[in-house]
């Protein structure tokens, strides 16, 4: 058994997917806009917010040159340093009690993505009830050993990790005493193409690390978010945001609310379509059985009369003989008189 308790809330294979708005920096800097996006999350049905604990300091390096300037084209961010990115995107940390105070009182969980030790100790202080790693921190093994070492449930993103890395994440985190991993499949791109989900992942990972596996989806729409459901996801992460139009680090690739409640009830549709192996039919189909194709008498016949594809044929609905047996009744007599419209049976066979 894999699944994982956070709060009142199951996570696993038979239970609704748990679904989680990431405000990531989609505040920009204003804590009034951090409270609208909370209680615009909540409303929208998720179970869950989260934000990032960390500062440009513990981030990285306040350099504008090398290794730390964004020079991929392809980026969002291309041309900004990092630490310019991380000034601009981080929640400041004396935010995070009334975001989560604003989270609990409008009936969601709160919680976050610490990125060194120093933020795992202040959200132990604000008592979290579980953490999750970043798939650019999934290679930190320190970080993920400090994080399990709190004993609470560990949301890994596999974002770029290889089979062993993966691994060697979900051992860490084990032998520093978490009993309780979700693993997301990840694609690290921004926004990330349906084509690169590779949601048929999903099911080999909850098999080769025995750990309840989610998606965090970075891809536009619902659409990749509600198929990863029916692939066994059980834990949905979306960044989120009021409006894409407002800007923000994370805007592009970003939810907006009516959106994320789409999401919410359509990957309950997915989930209770999932069911179990089912053959013939099912409780509410067997009324539909009486308009299946079978045999009717389609002239009116006299004793004595001869069966022919001419008088006889298979139409709904279904009060007659199959329509398997058509080569068995064709040449054989009536036994009675027969109205047009009367459904075949043996007891009018000669």
């Amino acid at each position: 058994m894999t699944s994982v308790k956070i709060g009142k809330n199951t996570i696993g294979l038979g239970a609704v997917p748990f679904i989680v708005a990431e405000m990531s920096g989609n505040h920009n800097q204003s804590l009034e806009k951090a409270l609208e996006i909370v209680k615009a999350a909540a409303s929208s049905g998720v179970q869950a917010l989260k934000i990032q604990t960390y500062t440009p300091d513990t981030m990285t390096l306040n350099l504008n040159s090398g290794d730390f300037l964004i020079e991929d084209k392809n980026s969002l961010w291309c041309g900004r340093t990092l630490y310019d990115l991380y000034g601009e995107a981080y929640t400041p940390w004396e935010w995070h009690q009334p975001i989560f105070d604003c989270a609990k009182a409008h009936g969601i969980i709160p919680f976050s993505t610490p990125f060194d030790n120093t933020a795992v100790d202040y959200l132990e202080d604000m008592g979290v009830l579980c953490y999750k790693i970043a798939s650019f921190e999934n290679t930190d093994l320190p970080l993920i050993r400090y994080t399990a070492s709190t004993g609470k449930p560990v949301i890994i993103s596999t974002g770029m990790a290889t089979e062993d890395e993966i691994a060697e994440a979900v051992t860490t985190a084990r032998d520093a005493g978490c009993k309780e991993i979700v693993l997301l499949k990840c694609t690290s791109s921004y926004p990330a193409s349906a084509a690169n989900a590779n949601l048929a992942t999903i099911e080999d990972m909850r098999k080769k690390y025995a750990c309840e596996v989610g998606l965090s989806d970075h891809t536009m729409g619902i659409g990749v978010a509600v198929a990863a459901v029916s692939f066994g996801a059980s834990f949905i992460e979306k960044h989120f945001t009021i409006s894409r139009s407002e800007g923000g680090v994370d805007s592009a690739f970003s939810m907006e609310p009516q959106e994320m409640s789409a999401l919410v009830q359509e990957s309950r549709k997915a989930f209770n379509a999932i069911g179990q192996v089912q053959y013939g039919p099912s409780d509410a189909e067997i009324p539909s059985l009486a308009f299946r194709r079978s045999l009717y008498i389609v002239e009116d016949l006299k004793e004595g009369d001869v069966l022919t594809s001419s008088n006889v044929r298979s139409i709904r609905p279904g009060a007659g003989l199959a329509p398997k047996y058509i080569d068995k009744v064709l040449g054989k007599t009536v036994v009675k008189d027969v109205e047009k419209g009367t459904a075949l049976n043996w007891d009018l066979l000669q």
